[in-house]
This record gives structure tokens, C-alpha cells and sequence, in this order.
């Protein structure tokens, strides 16, 4: 017999107390290792559509609904007894006649149209200017047929239903249907095709069509059951998109890249990736990276809940910030490194430079040419940084300019040499020529999440770290979240994605209303210095939500009492503290947050690369640290004019051609920012604000 769980289990059995949910999960490893057990108490429910549809008695109240026949037990639903039935009598669980694939079909009755002046309702401007132009009361999809809805797993019992969606009602509706079915109609909403999967296979089996397995899931032992029951609000690790898998087990002939906006599920496709070739293959050497050790952290912990039960297959795995993973090789080789602090460096380059009289280039100027061009590529020599192509640098110098730049850069090296320092990049260069030289790689394998924002040093390092297997690297990441590295050409290190680029455009983490606002932040598409191109239209989220809010004030007080009350009435809808961000530019900014957090009686903890997130508190940081993070209700305060963009980076800007560059930066943070969000977004500022915050309310 086959032993499967449905994500409205476990979706299901989160919502309730810690004490429910272990007699739960007791009942359900009783049912996974006999279910014929005499001490189990089934009960086959009358009044309901499905036949196969039964009751186990947990304790007194809670029931399990479990759809059971000859070959197959199904864990699909738990709750309190009189909900757990009446959930029950709604449903059915049924094999698509067109597309195959089994799914759980809610029972359709009437639909109470959405209120218009409701505050949820999503604005036809959110969707697509196609769906705005509809007149009042148009049908989305009067013009397809029963058989075209029918082929996009729309279950027969809702045709007609769909087709009398409206722009007012298209959310009431796709709520009530299978997800890939939701997926389709939005992308037809939008503009978009949809896919149109693979007609049915009379005899093949519906809980093994890729659909069926985005919710159904077959543990074949306590282990893994004990997995999915452990994180059950974590259904990423139990139950993946097909679209995701495919990216995630595909076997490529080069370097690979996934991306997609915010909430896409990129860092997911990387886990699952990483796993995937630990488990294909017994003595790879695989290493899962990420820019900041924070985000590396959450890596590790998301990765043990996939690995959970495997223990030779999580050994396999190296989970470090590629810094972490730079010091420990380099302690290995060299020993520990002597990294020059960022203060130590900027007086160095002030020195250097005061020993070159009448040079005329300012001190932003040379510290961007430093980092971006001669530390960065690792240059120490004249003829080098004479024809090194400057790419990414905006301002233009002669041959003359070059050989004065070179002395000061010079100086600079023989200074950082005299007190027996290195620059990060010095760390990566040193590793990248051992592992050239040798040929002796430490990896087989990297998966590099968050890849926007790797430098040329780590790149390059990582161009050797795994050898030369042909699917040795994959990246995923997104170009407008970039927010700490210059622009550079990938293939010019070799690292060539064209061709196995791939973009995910289906929102799990961020309302509708939330995404498409964020968005105007940006361009619809973004590409790279090589050409490969990101669009960001056909995006769609799988849920509706509230509108953000855009708030000015007067004054300081007047601000951090509007978010107070903001985040006393976000607890009152029964957000956790935990599950509330706040975030703000810089440090300086951060004093205003917290005054916010205190007005409101929030337990909070202020993150850092040292401290995360933490249970029954709100978390508050600058946007810097709001990469991977995610949360019910968000807080973008001090959005002000000179502090978003930031002042003081505006006025460091040497050459006026460097400004776009900040300007797009500025942007991506305030957009990472906002992507944190879920379900409700408030962005807030003191008069005059931010010019980013009318692009976000026109």
C-alpha cells in the first residue's frame, strides 16, 4: 500500500496547538506502520461526495480525514470534528479526465461575488492592462471552450464557473481550484499562454503526474514522514512545483542559472539542486553558497529539513558564505588570511594617493577604481592595468591618466604587502591560482544562491573550484535585487549561462497586490553585461491580499505613531511578532524603527550578520539584511528624500555617469525590501520623501 500525505495536511495540522499537533502526528506514524491496526478507529463518512473518504479518531475532538482505498492511504485533512467533517463533505479527490493528473476537487456551490469597495479586491491595474480595459462585468474567459479550460486542469464541475469570471470575481473563483489550474488562468489574465500540459495517458498513474506531486507526496518511511509532519508550514521541502523540479534535476551541459523576481522560488531550485546531486551521485563534493554568512545560515537550517533523514546524503553538502568558504581553503593552504579591515584600506589609498602631487583624481574615484578594477581582477603589474578593459567604469581615462593611477595603485600594493594584509580578493586570487595550478579542485559541485551579487575575485575562484565538469556550476539569483557589485561580463571568466537561463514566474511568497506594486520599481526586463536578458512580465502571484499602503507625515512623532498603531492592528488580525519585518535604509535610520516597535509594545530583535531571527519577536534591520528573509507584515519606514537614495552615496559619485548605477542600486533595495512582505506592506516617510515612493503609488 502507498503511504501518501496531501499538502492540506499539512497545511492543515499547522494551525493547531503544540499539543494537538503531537497526538496528531502520533495517530499518523500508528497509520503509516499498520493501517489495519485494531487499535486505530475509522469511520467511513456518510452525507459526502467521495466514497473513499474516512474519519480516524485522534482523541475526543480532533479527527483525521484520510481517503482510502485498495492501494492507497492518503492523509488529507485534520481538524476539530464537526470542521474536519464539514471540510470533508466539500471535497473530492479525482483523476483530471484531460490532464491526468489526480486532484483534490472542491465541490462547487455558489460564489458570493467579491464587494467592490472591499479593500482586498484587487485593482484591475494590478493585473494587466489588458483585464483594466474590460468594460464593468466582462467575462475573462467567455471566448475559450470547455475542452481549452479543461486541458489547463480546470476541473469539469467549475467551467462554467471560470467562465464567468470577471475582473471582480477572478480571485473568488481560482481560490476554489487546483493550483495548476490557478497558475493557468492567472498567466491568461496577464496576457500570457500558459503551457498546455501533455494529454492524459489512459493508464498511467495519476498520483505520478507532476501536477499530483506538487501535492501529494509518497513517504515511504517514518523518516520521511516525520520530515514533512515536522515542518508542515514549510511545504517547499515536501512539495515542489514541477516547474521548479525540472530546473532543479535537469542534467545541463554547462554552467546553469535560474532567476526570477522575488518570492519565485529560486532559492528553493537551489536547495532541491543541491540535494538532487548529493543523492545521484555517493561521493560528490557539493558546495551550497551564498553572499553573506546570514544567508548562509538559513541555507544550513533550510537544508536540514530536506536532508533530515539522510545523513550521507547532508555530509556531502558544504554550506558556508563563499568568504567562510575562501578562509577555511586559504587557513588549509596558506594559513589564516590577514584581511585588511575596509578603514584600514581607505587610509592606505589616502596615503598613496597624497604621495603623487597634482594627480586631480578624487578620493571616491580612486577607492571605485581600486575595489572594482584593480582588486577586484587581481592586477599587479603596469602592462596589466594598461590594458585591462575598465568594464563596468563609466569615466573614461587616457594613457597618461592610466600610468599616474598605476603609481598610486602601485604604492598601494607595496603598502598592503609592508604590514602583511590582504584584501578579500587577494584571499580568492591566491586560491584561484593553487587550484589553476594543481588541477585538484575541492568541489565537484557549487550551487550559488543570490549570484547578483557576486564579485569578479569570487568568480573567478569559483571557475576553478569545481574542475572542469560541464554542469559543475549553477546559479540562481536575480538582476534586480542586485545591491552590493559592479556589473561585469560572466563569460569573459568563462562562466557562459547562454542557453541554460532560465526564469520561474509563478509568486508563492508575495500577494498579488504587494508584487505588482514593488515592481514599478523596476524596468520589465534587466540584463546582464552579456546580454542575457530577465523580464519580469508574465509574473504572477497565487493569492490575493490587501493593498500596500504609502503614508507621508509631517513630522518624526507623527510617523512613529501611525506605525505603531500600523503594527497594533496587524496583532489584532492575529499576526505574530515573529512573523512581523521592519526595515530602513541605513543605521542612522534605525532609531526611528525602534521608537515605532516600542509605541507599539513589539518584542523585537535587531539583526546583524552575527544575530537572526528569532522566535516571538519582530525583526528589525537595515534593507542590506533583508535578502532571504520573509515575513506576514512589513515595515519600510524613513523613506526620505536624501536618505533613500542615499545622500551620501549620491554625493560621493565622481563622474556623473556613475549615478545611474547608484540610482538602480537604491532602487533594488527598497524593492528587496518591499518583497519581504506577504500579505501586508506599509512604506512610510517624513516630508519631502522619496522620488521612489511616487513611482511606487502612480
Amino acid at each position: 500500500m502507498h503511504f501518501r500525505i496531501a499538502d492540506t495536511f499539512t497545511s492543515s495540522l499547522a494551525k493547531l496547538t503544540a499539543q494537538e499537533q503531537k497526538a496528531v502526528k502520533m495517530t499518523a506514524f500508528d497509520l503509516q506502520m499498520d493501517p489495519s491496526s485494531p487499535g486505530l478507529s475509522f469511520h467511513k463518512l456518510d452525507r459526502v461526495k467521495d466514497p473513499n473518504f474516512w474519519s480516524v479518531r485522534v482523541n475526543a475532538d480532533i479527527r483525521l480525514i484520510v481517503h482510502r482505498t485498495g492501494a492507497n492511504l492518503l492523509l488529507v485533512y485534520v481538524d476539530h470534528h464537526d470542521d474536519a467533517y464539514r471540510w470533508a463533505a466539500r471535497r473530492k479527490i479525482e483523476r483530471h479526465p484531460t490532464t491526468g493528473a489526480m486532484q483534490l476537487v472542491e465541490i462547487r456551490e455558489r460564489i458570493v461575488e467579491a464587494d467592490p469597495a472591499s479593500e482586498n479586491r484587487p485593482r484591475a491595474d494590478a493585473l494587466s492592462p489588458e483585464v483594466s480595459r474590460l468594460s464593468a462585468g466582462a467575462r475573462l474567459f467567455g471566448n475559450l471552450r470547455k475542452y481549452e479550460l479543461m486541458a489547463f486542469g480546470v476541473p469539469e464541475d467549475w467551467v462554467d464557473a471560470v467562465r464567468d469570471a470577471t475582473e471582480d470575481t477572478l480571485f473568488d473563483v481560482i481560490a476554489h481550484l487546483p493550483q495548476e489550474a490557478q497558475e493557468a488562468l492567472l498567466k491568461l489574465a496577464v496576457g500570457e499562454k500558459p503551457e498546455v500540459p501533455e494529454p492524459a495517458i489512459a493508464d498511467a498513474d495519476p498520483f505520478a503526474h507532476p501536477d499530483a506531486q506538487r501535492r501529494f507526496r509518497v513517504l515511504d518511511n517514518a523518516d520521511e514522514l516525520a520530515r514533512a509532519l515536522d515542518y508542515p508550514w514549510e511545504k517547499w521541502a515536501v512539495f515542489l512545483h514541477p516547474e521548479q523540479r525540472r530546473f532543479a534535476e535537469r542534467q545541463y551541459s554547462g554552467p546553469a542559472r535560474v532567476s526570477g523576481s522575488a518570492g519565485t522560488g529560486k532559492t528553493v531550485v537551489a536547495l532541491h539542486r543541491a540535494v538532487h546531486l548529493a543523492r545521484r551521485d555517493g561521493k560528490a563534493r557539493i558546495l551550497l553558497t551564498t553572499f553573506s554568512a546570514a544567508l548562509a545560515n538559513a541555507l544550513k537550517r533550510k537544508l536540514s529539513q530536506l536532508t533530515g533523514n539522510e545523513p550521507d546524503v547532508a555530509k556531502r553538502i558544504t554550506v558556508k558564505s563563499i568568504k567562510g568558504v575562501a578562509y577555511d581553503l586559504h587557513a588549509e593552504l596558506f594559513g589564516q588570511p590577514n584581511i585588511a579591515s575596509p578603514t584600514l584600506i581607505r587610509s592606505l589609498l589616502e596615503q598613496a594617493a597624497s604621495s603623487v602631487d597634482g594627480h586631480g583624481f578624487s578620493q571616491p574615484f580612486l577607492a571605485a577604481e581600486w575595489s572594482e578594477i584593480v582588486d577586484a581582477w587581481q592586477i599587479d603589474n603596469w602592462e596589466n592595468y594598461r590594458d585591462v578593459s575598465r568594464l563596468g567604469r563609466k569615466t573614461r581615462i587616457g594613457g597618461k591618466q592610466r600610468e599616474t593611477l598605476w603609481t598610486i595603485f602601485a604604492d598601494m600594493r607595496a603598502r598592503l604587502a609592508a604590514r602583511h594584509v590582504s584584501t578579500w580578493a587577494d584571499v580568492f586570487g591566491r586560491l584561484t591560482a593553487h587550484y589553476r595550478k594543481t588541477g585538484r579542485p575541492p568541489f565537484d559541485h557549487a550551487i550559488v544562491d543570490e549570484a547578483q551579487d557576486l564579485g569578479v575575485a569570487e568568480a573567478r575562484f569559483l571557475c576553478v573550484a569545481v574542475g572542469d565538469t560541464s554542469e559543475g556550476l549553477f546559479f540562481s539569483g536575480d538582476l534586480g535585487q542586485r545591491i552590493f557589485q559592479q556589473p561585469f561580463s560572466w563569460r569573459a571568466l568563462g562562466i557562459d549561462i547562454r542557453g541554460r537561463s532560465h526564469t520561474l514566474r509563478i509568486n508563492y511568497r508575495t500577494s498579488h497586490q504587494i508584487r505588482s506594486q514593488a515592481d514599478r520599481l523596476l524596468p520589465a526586463s534587466v540584463a546582464d553585461v552579456d546580454g542575457n536578458n530577465e523580464s519580469r512580465a508574465g509574473t504572477i502571484s497565487v493569492f490575493d491580499g490587501a493593498d500596500p499602503e504609502i503614508l507621508v507625515f509631517d513630522s518624526l512623532d507623527a510617523e512613529c505613531e501611525a506605525v505603531a498603531e500600523w503594527l497594533r492592528l496587524r496583532h489584532a488580525e492575529g499576526v505574530l511578532p515573529h512573523e512581523i519585518g521592519v526595515f530602513v535604509r541605513s543605521q542612522p535610520q534605525l532609531t526611528r524603527a525602534r521608537a515605532a516597535l516600542r509605541h507599539a509594545s513589539v518584542p523585537f530583535v535587531e539583526l546583524s550578520d552575527k544575530v537572526e531571527t528569532e522566535e516571538g519577536k519582530a525583526a528589525l534591520s537595515t534593507m542590506h539584511l533583508a535578502k532571504g528573509l520573509e515575513f506576514r507584515a512589513v515595515a519600510v519606514m524613513a523613506c526620505d528624500d536624501e536618505v533613500l537614495p542615499l545622500q551620501e552615496r549620491v554625493e560621493a559619485i565622481a563622474d556623473l555617469a556613475d549615478l545611474e548605477d547608484v540610482y538602480n542600486t537604491e532602487r533594488h533595495l527598497l524593492y528587496v525590501a518591499c518583497t519581504r512582505a506577504r500579505d501586508h506592506l506599509l512604506i512610510s516617510g517624513v516630508d519631502p520623501i522619496s522620488e521612489f515612493l511616487d513611482d511606487l503609488a502612480r
